[in-house]
């Protein structure tokens, strides 16, 4: 498939995508876990390495919601067909990123659990018994 874009719009456009408050997932989550009466979470808290989605302070658990595209989900994800030199370096620095966040995070003593996007969609119940155990620990 042709992009009807330039390059130059096709990039404005793909940077105006913002990696926040994305509502088709982050939203889904924050309900069911309200609806599972899970506490102590915040919502993209600041001053924590990578600014994770949701965090649980008293537990310290770091919660990142991996958009299966932007962080390249082995299961998911496929490389777009055209220019694949620049997606392919671009998914590959998402994947470093968040590696040297996890180890950040560690490093101040924090858990991290990354969740994939279809995860929540496909299973949100197998999400919460997973967060659930690791407040456990």
């Amino acid at each position: 498939m042709v992009d009807t874009f330039n390059k130059a719009t096709r990039s404005r456009i793909m940077a105006g995508i913002k990696g926040k408050g994305n509502l088709s997932t982050e939203a889904r989550l924050r309900s069911y876990l309200a609806r599972e009466r899970l506490r102590g979470w915040r919502m993209q808290p600041k001053g924590l390495p990578g600014n994770p989605d949701f965090c649980f302070p008293d537990a310290r658990l770091a919660l990142f919601v991996d958009g299966c595209f932007w962080h390249a989900c082995p299961r998911c994800s496929r490389l777009p067909k055209s220019n694949r030199t620049y997606w392919g370096k671009k998914l590959k620095r998402n994947r470093d990123r968040r590696r040297t966040v996890q180890r950040a995070l560690e490093r101040k003593g924090w858990q991290v659990l990354r969740l994939w996007e279809h995860e929540i969609q496909e299973g949100p119940m197998i999400v919460i018994a997973r967060i659930r155990r690791r407040l456990r620990t």
